[in-house]
C-alpha cells in the first residue's frame, strides 16, 4: 500500500498542517486502519476508497476516527489529483459527514463542507476555569468556539491540556478578530490524540458561519497561529462552507504489512 504525506493549506513545506493519506482498494479491519494511524502519529490519518461517484473517505486520529476533517481531505484530494491521474477538477468523498466535494483551479484547492453553526453557552464558569481566561461568549457545535478579546491573547495563550481534556466536549477552539486577517483561532483536542492541531478546516466549519455573521460579510481571511502557522480562505454559503489553500506533498512511500 502506498502512504503520501501532505502539508495541507500552506504554500511551503513544514507549514500548515501535516496529514498522511493512505488509497486503498476496499476497506481494511478497523483496528488496522487505527493502528496505522497510530503508527503514523499525525493528527490525521486519511484512508480513501474508490466507489461509483469518486472516493469514500474516513479520517483517524492516533487514538480514534472522526466525523469530519478539513486538512486531511485537502491533503486527500492533493494525492487523487496529482498522485492517482484523477482527470477532472472536482471530485467528491462519501463520508461520515455526508457528500464532501474539492476542486482545484491551478495550486489551489477549495473544500465544499457543510457548516455547522454553534449555540450559545450561557454557563461559561468551568470553560472559564479550564482555559484560565476571561471569555467574551462561547458557542457549542462539535466543538467549543471560545471568543477571546484580541488576536494577541490568542497567539499567547498557553493550555492546560489534562484541564480541558476533562471538558465535556470534542475540542476546544479559541479565537478573535485578527490584525492582518479577518479572525484567527487555535485548536486543541487532547482527549482525542490531538495536543494542539496546527490548521483545522473543521473548526471553520463552525467558526466560519460565526464571524460571518459578526464581521458581516460573507467572504473571509483567517490564520491558525500554531507554531507551523496556517492559512485559509473562507467563504459562508448558505448551510455550507468554502475552505481554500494549497498543500505540498512532503513523503511518499510504502506500508509493509
Amino acid at each position: 500500500m502506498k502512504l503520501y504525506q501532505v502539508d495541507a493549506f500552506t504554500s511551503a513545506l513544514f507549514g500548515g498542517n501535516p496529514a498522511a493519506v493512505v488509497p486503498l482498494d476496499c476497506w481494511l479491519d478497523d483496528s488496522l486502519l487505527q493502528n496505522i494511524a497510530l503508527e503514523n502519529n499525525l493528527s490525521e490519518t486519511a484512508f480513501i476508497v474508490p466507489d461509483e461517484q469518486g472516493y469514500a473517505l474516513r479520517w483517524f486520529t492516533p487514538t480514534v476516527e472522526v466525523d469530519l476533517c478539513g486538512h486531511a481531505t485537502l491533503a486527500a484530494a492533493w494525492v487523487v489529483f496529482n498522485a492517482l491521474g484523477f482527470p477532472g477538477e472536482r471530485v467528491r468523498f462519501n463520508s461520515a459527514s455526508g457528500p464532501l466535494f474539492v476542486s482545484r483551479e491551478g495550486s489551489r484547492l477549495t473544500l465544499d463542507f457543510p457548516a455547522r453553526p454553534g449555540n450559545p453557552i450561557v454557563d461559561l464558569q468551568p470553560l472559564e476555569a479550564a482555559l484560565g481566561v476571561t471569555i467574551r461568549t462561547a458557542l457549542q457545535s462539535r466543538d467549543t468556539l471560545v471568543v477571546l478579546d484580541n488576536a494577541e491573547q490568542v497567539r499567547h495563550f498557553q493550555p492546560d491540556l489534562q484541564a480541558i481534556a476533562q471538558l465535556d466536549t470534542f475540542a476546544v477552539m479559541i479565537t478573535a478578530r485578527g490584525d492582518d486577517c479577518d479572525f484567527v483561532s487555535r485548536f486543541f483536542a487532547p482527549a482525542k490524540g490531538v495536543p494542539e492541531d496546527p490548521v483545522t478546516g473543521s473548526a471553520h466549519c463552525t467558526l466560519v458561519p460565526f464571524w460571518a455573521e459578526q464581521l458581516g460579510k460573507s467572504t473571509l481571511h483567517a490564520r491558525q497561529l500554531s507554531a507551523r502557522g496556517g492559512e485559509l480562505f473562507c467563504a459562508l454559503n448558505g448551510d455550507r462552507v468554502s475552505l481554500s489553500g494549497e498543500a505540498r506533498c512532503y513523503l511518499k512511500g510504502e506500508l509493509l504489512l
